[in-house]
Protein backbone atom coordinates (compact mmCIF):
# COMPACT_ATOMS: atom_id res chain seq x y z
CA UNK A 1 0.00 0.00 0.00
CA UNK A 2 2.79 2.44 0.94
CA UNK A 3 4.54 1.85 -2.39
CA UNK A 4 1.36 2.57 -4.40
CA UNK A 5 0.65 5.76 -2.46
CA UNK A 6 4.08 7.29 -2.94
CA UNK A 7 3.63 8.11 -6.65
CA UNK A 8 0.15 9.51 -5.89
CA UNK A 9 1.58 11.76 -3.23
CA UNK A 10 4.28 12.93 -5.58
CA UNK A 11 1.68 13.68 -8.25
CA UNK A 12 -0.36 15.58 -5.70
CA UNK A 13 2.64 17.69 -4.74
CA UNK A 14 3.31 18.46 -8.40
CA UNK A 15 -0.31 19.51 -8.92
CA UNK A 16 -0.22 21.83 -5.92
CA UNK A 17 3.02 23.36 -7.17
CA UNK A 18 1.50 23.86 -10.62
CA UNK A 19 -1.54 25.59 -9.12
CA UNK A 20 0.66 27.90 -7.06
CA UNK A 21 2.82 28.75 -10.08
CA UNK A 22 -0.25 29.48 -12.20
CA UNK A 23 -1.75 31.73 -9.53
CA UNK A 24 1.53 33.58 -9.01
CA UNK A 25 1.94 34.11 -12.74
CA UNK A 26 -1.63 35.34 -13.05
CA UNK A 27 -1.18 37.82 -10.23
CA UNK A 28 2.05 39.13 -11.78
CA UNK A 29 0.46 39.56 -15.19
CA UNK A 30 -2.56 41.25 -13.66
CA UNK A 31 -0.35 43.70 -11.81
CA UNK A 32 1.51 44.58 -14.99
CA UNK A 33 -1.73 45.09 -16.88
CA UNK A 34 -3.19 47.29 -14.18
CA UNK A 35 -0.09 49.40 -13.68
CA UNK A 36 0.89 49.79 -17.32
CA UNK A 37 -1.68 52.56 -17.82
CA UNK A 38 -0.41 54.48 -14.80
CA UNK A 39 3.26 54.07 -15.68
CA UNK A 40 2.81 56.03 -18.89
CA UNK A 41 0.26 58.55 -17.59
CA UNK A 42 2.47 61.61 -18.02
CA UNK A 43 1.57 65.18 -18.79
CA UNK A 44 1.80 65.39 -22.59
CA UNK A 45 1.11 67.71 -25.53
CA UNK A 46 -0.90 66.50 -28.51
CA UNK A 47 -1.32 68.52 -31.74
CA UNK A 48 -4.80 68.64 -33.19
CA UNK A 49 -4.00 68.17 -36.84
CA UNK A 50 -0.73 69.51 -38.23
CA UNK A 51 1.95 71.37 -36.26
CA UNK A 52 4.13 72.48 -39.16
CA UNK A 53 7.26 74.56 -38.91
CA UNK A 54 6.54 78.22 -39.53
CA UNK A 55 2.80 77.73 -39.15
CA UNK A 56 0.13 77.86 -36.47
CA UNK A 57 -1.37 74.97 -34.56
CA UNK A 58 -3.94 74.01 -31.98
CA UNK A 59 -2.66 71.63 -29.31
CA UNK A 60 -4.01 69.99 -26.17
CA UNK A 61 -2.02 69.75 -22.96
CA UNK A 62 -3.24 66.43 -21.51
CA UNK A 63 -3.01 66.16 -17.71
CA UNK A 64 -3.85 62.86 -15.99
CA UNK A 65 -4.25 62.61 -12.22
CA UNK A 66 -1.83 59.94 -10.97
CA UNK A 67 -2.86 60.11 -7.31
CA UNK A 68 -5.76 58.33 -5.61
CA UNK A 69 -5.86 60.64 -2.58
CA UNK A 70 -5.58 64.13 -4.11
CA UNK A 71 -6.79 66.27 -7.00
CA UNK A 72 -4.72 68.25 -9.49
CA UNK A 73 -5.41 71.93 -8.80
CA UNK A 74 -2.73 73.74 -10.80
CA UNK A 75 -0.72 73.33 -13.99
CA UNK A 76 2.15 75.51 -15.24
CA UNK A 77 3.46 75.07 -18.78
CA UNK A 78 6.63 76.90 -19.82
CA UNK A 79 7.56 77.84 -23.39
CA UNK A 80 11.17 78.02 -24.63
CA UNK A 81 12.41 81.54 -25.26
CA UNK A 82 15.16 80.33 -27.57
CA UNK A 83 12.30 79.56 -30.01
CA UNK A 84 9.81 82.23 -28.92
CA UNK A 85 6.09 82.12 -29.67
CA UNK A 86 4.48 85.54 -29.97
CA UNK A 87 0.98 84.08 -29.84
CA UNK A 88 -0.14 81.56 -27.21
CA UNK A 89 -3.89 81.70 -26.62
CA UNK A 90 -5.59 79.35 -24.13
CA UNK A 91 -9.14 78.25 -24.81
CA UNK A 92 -11.36 78.76 -21.74
CA UNK A 93 -11.80 75.55 -19.73
CA UNK A 94 -14.78 75.38 -17.36
CA UNK A 95 -13.67 75.38 -13.72
CA UNK A 96 -10.18 76.72 -14.50
CA UNK A 97 -8.59 80.17 -14.63
CA UNK A 98 -5.84 80.70 -17.21
CA UNK A 99 -3.05 83.26 -16.85
CA UNK A 100 -0.58 84.06 -19.64
CA UNK A 101 2.89 85.33 -18.66
CA UNK A 102 5.13 87.16 -21.14
CA UNK A 103 8.86 87.84 -20.95
CA UNK A 104 11.17 90.28 -22.70
CA UNK A 105 13.21 88.84 -25.55
CA UNK A 106 16.96 89.29 -25.78
CA UNK A 107 16.55 89.40 -29.54
CA UNK A 108 13.36 90.96 -30.98
CA UNK A 109 11.16 88.72 -33.12
CA UNK A 110 10.06 89.79 -36.61
CA UNK A 111 6.52 88.61 -37.34
CA UNK A 112 4.25 89.74 -40.19
CA UNK A 113 6.34 92.86 -40.64
CA UNK A 114 6.12 93.77 -36.96
CA UNK A 115 8.84 93.71 -34.33
CA UNK A 116 7.87 91.72 -31.24
CA UNK A 117 9.92 92.49 -28.12
CA UNK A 118 8.25 89.98 -25.82
CA UNK A 119 6.88 86.46 -26.06
CA UNK A 120 4.79 84.10 -23.96
CA UNK A 121 7.00 82.27 -21.46
CA UNK A 122 4.36 80.49 -19.38
CA UNK A 123 0.68 79.65 -19.12
CA UNK A 124 -0.75 78.79 -15.70
CA UNK A 125 -4.10 77.11 -15.12
CA UNK A 126 -5.55 77.23 -11.60
CA UNK A 127 -8.63 75.25 -10.57
CA UNK A 128 -11.56 77.30 -9.35
CA UNK A 129 -13.32 74.16 -8.14
CA UNK A 130 -12.22 70.65 -7.22
CA UNK A 131 -9.76 70.29 -10.09
CA UNK A 132 -8.89 66.96 -11.71
CA UNK A 133 -10.02 64.15 -9.43
CA UNK A 134 -8.45 60.69 -8.96
CA UNK A 135 -8.89 58.49 -12.01
CA UNK A 136 -9.58 61.49 -14.27
CA UNK A 137 -7.73 63.63 -16.80
CA UNK A 138 -8.21 67.09 -18.29
CA UNK A 139 -7.15 68.65 -21.57
CA UNK A 140 -6.15 72.29 -21.87
CA UNK A 141 -6.39 73.56 -25.49
CA UNK A 142 -3.95 76.16 -26.79
CA UNK A 143 -3.57 78.05 -30.06
CA UNK A 144 0.15 78.44 -30.85
CA UNK A 145 2.07 80.45 -33.41
CA UNK A 146 4.10 81.23 -35.22
CA UNK A 147 5.97 77.92 -34.80
CA UNK A 148 9.75 78.10 -35.35
CA UNK A 149 11.18 77.12 -38.71
CA UNK A 150 14.58 76.12 -37.33
CA UNK A 151 13.51 73.51 -34.77
CA UNK A 152 12.15 69.96 -34.96
CA UNK A 153 10.39 70.08 -31.60
CA UNK A 154 9.39 72.29 -28.69
CA UNK A 155 9.97 71.11 -25.13
CA UNK A 156 7.18 72.41 -22.88
CA UNK A 157 8.37 71.85 -19.33
CA UNK A 158 5.42 71.55 -16.96
CA UNK A 159 4.71 71.60 -13.23
CA UNK A 160 1.69 69.79 -11.78
CA UNK A 161 0.41 70.68 -8.31
CA UNK A 162 -1.94 68.52 -6.22
CA UNK A 163 -4.43 69.51 -3.55
CA UNK A 164 -2.20 67.92 -0.88
CA UNK A 165 0.60 70.38 -1.86
CA UNK A 166 2.57 67.72 -3.72
CA UNK A 167 4.38 69.10 -6.77
CA UNK A 168 5.46 66.96 -9.73
CA UNK A 169 7.91 68.56 -12.17
CA UNK A 170 7.61 67.21 -15.70
CA UNK A 171 10.86 68.83 -16.84
CA UNK A 172 13.29 66.03 -17.72
CA UNK A 173 14.38 66.01 -21.35
CA UNK A 174 14.76 62.75 -23.26
CA UNK A 175 18.37 61.90 -24.07
CA UNK A 176 19.03 60.19 -27.39
CA UNK A 177 19.50 56.44 -26.91
CA UNK A 178 18.58 56.58 -23.22
CA UNK A 179 15.54 55.20 -21.45
CA UNK A 180 12.59 57.50 -20.87
CA UNK A 181 13.16 59.63 -17.76
CA UNK A 182 10.91 59.28 -14.76
CA UNK A 183 9.29 62.70 -15.23
CA UNK A 184 9.63 63.50 -18.95
CA UNK A 185 8.78 66.97 -20.22
CA UNK A 186 6.00 67.20 -22.82
CA UNK A 187 7.41 67.49 -26.34
CA UNK A 188 5.60 68.97 -29.35
CA UNK A 189 6.99 67.42 -32.56
CA UNK A 190 7.00 69.77 -35.53
CA UNK A 191 6.37 68.52 -39.05
CA UNK A 192 7.93 69.84 -42.24
CA UNK A 193 6.89 73.33 -43.31
CA UNK A 194 3.95 73.50 -45.69
CA UNK A 195 3.56 75.90 -48.62
CA UNK A 196 0.94 77.84 -46.67
CA UNK A 197 2.41 78.42 -43.21
CA UNK A 198 -0.82 79.87 -41.93
CA UNK A 199 -2.86 76.90 -43.01
CA UNK A 200 -5.86 79.23 -43.22
CA UNK A 201 -5.85 79.53 -39.44
CA UNK A 202 -3.31 82.19 -38.49
CA UNK A 203 -4.38 85.13 -36.32
CA UNK A 204 -3.79 88.63 -37.65
CA UNK A 205 -0.64 90.55 -36.74
CA UNK A 206 -2.63 92.81 -34.43
CA UNK A 207 -4.26 89.90 -32.65
CA UNK A 208 -0.89 88.16 -32.39
CA UNK A 209 0.73 91.14 -30.74
CA UNK A 210 -2.01 92.35 -28.43
CA UNK A 211 -4.95 89.93 -28.05
CA UNK A 212 -5.53 89.03 -24.38
CA UNK A 213 -5.96 85.46 -23.20
CA UNK A 214 -9.39 84.09 -24.03
CA UNK A 215 -10.15 86.67 -26.79
CA UNK A 216 -11.33 84.92 -29.92
CA UNK A 217 -11.28 85.79 -33.60
CA UNK A 218 -12.44 83.60 -36.47
CA UNK A 219 -9.33 81.46 -36.15
CA UNK A 220 -9.82 80.78 -32.47
CA UNK A 221 -13.54 80.01 -32.88
CA UNK A 222 -12.71 77.29 -35.38
CA UNK A 223 -9.80 76.06 -33.28
CA UNK A 224 -12.00 76.02 -30.18
CA UNK A 225 -14.75 73.99 -31.87
CA UNK A 226 -12.17 71.54 -33.15
CA UNK A 227 -10.47 71.27 -29.76
CA UNK A 228 -13.81 70.52 -28.08
CA UNK A 229 -14.51 67.73 -30.55
CA UNK A 230 -11.00 66.35 -30.11
CA UNK A 231 -11.36 66.52 -26.33
CA UNK A 232 -14.55 64.46 -26.49
CA UNK A 233 -12.85 61.99 -28.82
CA UNK A 234 -9.83 61.72 -26.51
CA UNK A 235 -12.10 61.14 -23.52
CA UNK A 236 -13.85 58.33 -25.37
CA UNK A 237 -10.49 56.84 -26.38
CA UNK A 238 -9.20 57.01 -22.80
CA UNK A 239 -12.36 55.28 -21.56
CA UNK A 240 -11.96 52.55 -24.19
CA UNK A 241 -8.32 52.00 -23.20
CA UNK A 242 -9.28 51.66 -19.55
CA UNK A 243 -12.09 49.22 -20.38
CA UNK A 244 -9.73 47.15 -22.53
CA UNK A 245 -7.19 46.91 -19.70
CA UNK A 246 -9.86 45.87 -17.22
CA UNK A 247 -11.24 43.21 -19.58
CA UNK A 248 -7.70 41.97 -20.19
CA UNK A 249 -7.08 41.57 -16.47
CA UNK A 250 -10.40 39.80 -16.02
CA UNK A 251 -9.50 37.44 -18.85
CA UNK A 252 -6.16 36.64 -17.25
CA UNK A 253 -7.74 35.91 -13.90
CA UNK A 254 -10.44 33.73 -15.49
CA UNK A 255 -7.74 31.79 -17.33
CA UNK A 256 -5.75 31.27 -14.14
CA UNK A 257 -8.87 30.12 -12.33
CA UNK A 258 -9.56 27.65 -15.15
CA UNK A 259 -6.05 26.18 -14.89
CA UNK A 260 -6.36 25.82 -11.15
CA UNK A 261 -9.80 24.19 -11.47
CA UNK A 262 -8.52 21.75 -14.05
CA UNK A 263 -5.57 20.72 -11.90
CA UNK A 264 -7.75 20.26 -8.82
CA UNK A 265 -10.33 18.31 -10.82
CA UNK A 266 -7.61 15.99 -12.05
CA UNK A 267 -6.43 15.52 -8.51
CA UNK A 268 -9.93 14.49 -7.39
CA UNK A 269 -10.21 11.97 -10.22
CA UNK A 270 -6.82 10.48 -9.28
CA UNK A 271 -7.94 10.25 -5.66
Amino acid sequence: MSVSRTPARRASVRRVAAVRAALAGGIALSSVALLSGTAFAHVSVQPQGEAAKGGYATVNIKVPNERDNASTVKLEVSFPLDHPLASVMPQPVPGWKAEVTKSKLDKPLELHGRTINEAVSKVTWTAEGTGIGPGQFQQFPLSLGQLPENADELVLKSVQTYSNKEVVRWIEEQKEGAEEPQNPAPVLKLSAASDDHHGGAAPSATATASAPAGEKDGHDDKAGDKAEKDTASASSSSSSDTTARILGVVGILVGVAGVAFGVLAGRRRSA
